[in-house]
């Protein structure tokens, strides 16, 4: 008898349907680690037409955020189903919204409110990118008062509530400001993730992935060379201090990055591009790189945009297309309806490949000039 009921309950056991990650490991695959980070939907074909080089490549990524009163079905389902058709894989940043100088900081009911949200859509790859705010390190990010005790239990609580509503989302923590040091409110980088691990021991690794914000500083302008915790560099210092933490690998997002044209030319930061991309953001380790911004129009981005005056492509825009390639993501079960998936993607000409013979000419003497102010290349 006793043999029987162990036959029964081995039987039962096998029968039962076995829980599993969904998620998988975006470096597994074919990957087009082209991206730009975006405002808002509208700006998604002219951000697909740069990252995916018109028809030479597919499956960039665009950052892009939303905000807590934004929750408009139609218009993020649009947007999603858009990306479908464009080919892109979308990295969704959560946000709360401003007040006064600040943001307003975060709550559990932000997080049960967004998960809802964003789990009721149909994504256009299996893996469902969520970014839990934004350099929280920051006050002005955190409702005037940062605090890595709170910020590590609100990531807890985003990991646990997403992954309820759906096992496909890949939830990835806010990108910090690494150039803030510890004053007036901020809080240095390296302190702000010891004292999150304090708080949360297994914080890090509940995370799916790592997200950087690798901005040359100071000032937006140093030299693509240059290795630092506040430079383009900045994810391998992450990583570094991060070992300390947890021996989990995690694939890295460089959600901001960019270059301000106060002290630099286009030519200039065209060629930091090219460097960056060939001798720093190469690392294998690296998802994708969405530098900000697509366009800032007027705004106070303006110094970071891809897009001139004319909303027409400047000069280094090209570096992101020349570099697209073929990505290959894995797509969901239910997918979206076959109707929209099989719509052919109408190419228009992108203007400056058009217009550009030779897109490089301009660097050439800059080129020249590099070498020989600071040798960075032999």
């Amino acid at each position: 008898m006793r043999i029987l009921f162990l036959i029964l309950g081995v039987g039962l056991f096998l029968s039962l349907p076995l829980k599993v990650l969904a998620i998988y490991d975006p470096l597994s695959v074919t990957n087009n680690k082209m991206g730009i980070h975006i405002l808002f939907p509208s700006e998604l074909h002219t951000a697909a037409q740069m990252i995916n080089g018109v028809d030479k490549g597919s499956w960039g990524y665009v950052t892009i955020p939303i905000q807590s009163t934004d929750r408009n079905r139609k218009k993020w389902q649009d947007f999603l189903n858009l990306c479908v058709v464009e080919r892109v894989i979308p990295l969704i940043r959560v946000a709360t919204t401003p007040n006064g100088s600040n943001w307003e900081e975060p709550n559990n009911l932000d997080l049960v409110d967004f998960a809802n949200f964003l789990s009721d859509l149909n994504w256009p790859i299996q893996n469902r990118y969520v970014i839990i705010f934004n350099e929280v390190n920051r006050p002005d990010e955190y409702g005037g008062q940062t605090s890595p005790e709170k910020y590590a239990d609100i990531l807890n609580n985003a990991i646990d509530i997403f992954k309820s509503r759906s096992s496909d989302f890949f939830v990835l923590p806010a990108g910090l400001d690494n150039a803030a040091i510890t004053r007036n409110g901020a809080i240095h980088w390296s302190t702000f993730l010891t004292r999150m691990h304090r708080r949360q021991p297994d914080i890090f690794n509940k995370i799916d992935g790592w997200t950087s914000h690798a901005y040359p500083n100071p000032d937006f302008s140093v030299r693509p060379d240059l290795s630092g915790s506040n430079k383009i560099d900045s994810f391998r210092y992450d990583l570094t201090l991060l070992r300390r933490f947890t021996t989990k690998k995690l694939p890295v997002f460089i959600t901001e990055a960019g270059w301000s044209n106060k002290y630099l030319s286009d030519s200039q930061i065209s060629y930091y591009y090219q460097y960056a991309f060939s001798k720093v953001w190469f690392d294998s380790n690296i998802v994708t790189v969405t530098p900000f911004l697509l366009n800032a129009q007027d705004g106070p981005f303006k110094q970071f945009s891809f897009l001139n005056q004319n909303q027409e492509p400047k000069v280094f825009a090209y570096n992101l297309s020349v570099l697209a390639q073929i990505g290959k993501p894995i797509f969901p079960v239910s997918s979206a309806p076959p109707e929209l998936a099989e719509q052919p993607i109408v190419i228009q000409e992108y203007a400056p490949i058009s217009n550009q013979p030779d897109p490089y000419s301009e660097l050439k003497t800059f080129y020249n000039n590099v070498k020989s102010l600071f040798g960075i290349i032999d």
